[in-house]
């Protein structure tokens, strides 16, 4: 299977249905021949490496959905939230720079970590949050592609610094930490906001206070009275689980639109 001549010379074939079935047995044959293709990339030929490239991002969206869909199944009430959502990112984007990024995150939170030991009270660290991660990072609410599923990706993330309401308070969560700083997801109905120590804060939108206008709008819209549960902090699962139920629907609505366009 792995005769890179061989399977250099069927991928330049010029009937594309030869091509098809050698990237498709290339596909199944999974990761025992990963380091043997990723030899192919060096050739100075774009149609082979397009090829290949395609192949390997197959093979690795196909691992990691079947280590997503065991994660899903196992994943304990306390696990590691972050190590998850980089499964699942990898399942969209196979070939995601999750080394590269993981410094990235390590670099901000080293920067946070500066920020933070120079505030004196909890208000002030939870200024130096805001500050840095809003105005000096940029990260914001993306409002005008709400539904977009990159908003729900780790890498698409920090690169863009869009996000949704989960998406960008666990990326509060996960540079907090680095930073000595223990910050809580808060999975309010209909909205997911973050706490640090007893302040709501919503990355979203920017608003912060006891009990926050946004908390209480988004409770008011659905005619929910205030409870202490909805403030509780939100366990690594249930998190993984919203960010999971947020992509089905996601990925529902947008397979529902094209189907309407093609009936």
């Amino acid at each position: 299977m792995f005769q890179k001549d061989a399977i250099v010379r069927l991928l330049r074939d010029n009937d594309p249905t030869t091509v098809a079935l050698v990237k498709e047995q290339l596909i199944e044959s999974g990761c025992d021949g990963v380091a043997a293709l990723r030899d192919l990339l060096s050739l100075d030929d774009e149609a082979v490496t397009a090829h290949v490239r395609e192949v390997l991002e197959k093979i690795g969206s196909d691992q990691a959905q079947d280590e997503m869909l065991l994660c899903a199944h196992l994943f304990p009430e306390h696990g590691d939230i972050e190590a998850a959502w980089w499964l699942l990112t990898l399942c969209f984007e196979p070939d995601a720079p999750v080394a590269k990024l993981r410094r990235k995150l390590d670099a901000w939170g080293r920067r946070l970590r500066m920020l933070v030991a120079k505030a004196g009270s909890v208000r002030e660290r939870l200024q130096a949050l805001t500050t840095f991660m809003a105005e000096d990072l940029g990260l914001r609410g993306n409002a005008e592609e709400y539904y977009d599923p990159q908003n729900s990706l780790l890498s698409e993330v920090i690169e863009k610094r869009l996000g949704i309401p989960i998406s960008l308070a666990m990326l509060y969560v996960i540079v907090g930490r680095r930073a000595n700083m223990l910050i809580d997801g808060i999975n309010l109905p209909g909205h997911f906001i973050a706490r640090y120590e007893r302040i709501l804060f919503d990355p979203f939108t920017r608003d912060e206070s006891s009990r926050g206008p946004t908390a209480r709008r988004s409770l008011a819209r659905q005619r929910l009275k205030t409870q202490s549960s909805y403030f509780a902090p939100a366990s690594p699962r249930l998190v993984l689980l919203r960010m999971l139920a947020n992509l089905l629907f996601i990925l529902s609505v947008q397979a529902k639109g094209r189907s309407m366009l093609l009936s």
